[in-house]
């Protein structure tokens, strides 16, 4: 939604610097390729030299932050907390796609659901037998939603996600296209020559404030529940095993993957294609840096890396030692040379 600098500046909590503040500003921007009618941010030392040539119009950035240069019709938008204020900026400049109070003839709405005020219910939804969804919820094309199932207010379920029976869903929930919710855990034993699956009749509770990614899977508890807790986000491509207990503003990235019971606690990262062994506890703040390996419990506040995954720091030494082993082999080689030349009687 268009909007003058000024009007965008007043909104931010930002005060203007330059420039011209009612030129209209159309959309946001990176720094590195923000054009005339774009607002961008400056946070990074690094990216100053960009300021010098940005043909943006407006640009976020904090108090004190030292500005040499600058293009004469740029105005800076001075603030306490710029990437805060620009994440306003475009939210104002690029608001969401409304949703009015609709209900598609081609949904299938099965026995006893009960359906709150202003829904958006999309062309081929399926919601089954005694399932409810609250208020302002969006439900969109495609979806599938089980039998005694609770979705919250203001949820949004993107095309083609697929909630399976009794999980229970909080509100201002988003779960983008292609998740599934609830299928069965990957429990069996090994009998007389066969895998024998093991009933998966948990569920999965996912509390308020929660972000899950596309074609991401969150199985359900083989007897209790596989919960996800408040405010966590969750990416695209993580699968989340059964029994598992996520705590609160937990972070997921992509192609991570936790095996069964686990449990993570309040304010972990995972980072891209980490994996955890079944059974292990990452603790509160601790961080599981790209492609780890987890395999036992990981204390608060640790960073680990590798696999097996270890302290950050120990990590790294042992990494620096592995790219020094050519050049070792080759010392060693020649010192075996000479010890072989002086056995022989060689000088």
């Amino acid at each position: 939604m268009p909007m003058t600098i000024k009007e965008l500046a007043d909104l931010c909590g930002a005060r203007i610097e330059g420039g011209d503040s009612s030129v209209s500003l159309l959309s946001a921007a990176d720094i590195t390729s923000a054009k005339p009618y774009q607002v961008t941010q400056l946070t990074n030392s690094r990216y100053v030299p960009y300021l010098k040539e940005t043909g943006a119009s407006a640009c976020f950035v904090a108090e004190g932050f030292a500005v040499d240069a600058k293009p004469e019709n740029l105005a800076l938008l001075v603030c306490p907390d710029p990437e805060i204020s620009f994440i306003k900026a475009v939210k104002l400049l690029h608001p969401d796609r409304e949703y009015g109070r609709f209900i598609a003839p081609q949904a299938v709405l099965e026995e006893n659901v009960k359906l709150g005020d202003n829904l958006f219910i999309g062309p081929y939804a399926v919601i089954g037998e005694n399932s409810g969804i609250g208020d302002n919820t969006q439900i969109l094309a495609g979806s599938y939603i089980g039998r005694n199932v609770s979705i919250g207010r203001n949820c949004r379920l993107h095309p083609y996600v697929v909630i399976y029976d009794d999980v229970q869903i909080g509100d201002n929930v988003i779960i983008h296209s292609g998740a599934i919710i609830g299928a069965d855990g990957f429990g069996y034993k090994f009998r007389d020559h066969a895998h024998v699956k093991v009933p998966q009749v948990g569920n999965v509770v996912i509390e308020d404030n929660v972000e899950i990614g596309a074609n991401t899977c969150v199985d359900r508890g083989a007897l209790g529940s596989t919960t996800i807790g408040y405010g966590s986000k969750i990416d695209n491509l993580v699968q989340i095993g059964h029994n598992n207990k996520v705590g609160k503003h937990v972070i997921m990235c992509g192609q991570t993957g936790v095996s069964g019971s686990c449990h993570i606690e309040d304010y972990a990262i995972l980072a891209g294609s980490s994996g955890i062994a079944d059974h292990v506890t990452i603790g509160k703040g601790a961080v599981v840096m790209a492609r780890s390996g987890v395999a036992g419990n990981i204390a608060a506040g640790t960073q680990v890396f590798g696999s097996p995954a270890k302290e950050k720091k120990i990590a790294y030494k042992e990494q620096a030692a592995i790219s020094k082993l050519p050049e070792l082999l080759k010392k060693i080689k020649l010192l075996e040379e000479k010890i072989q030349k002086l056995e022989q009687g060689e000088k």
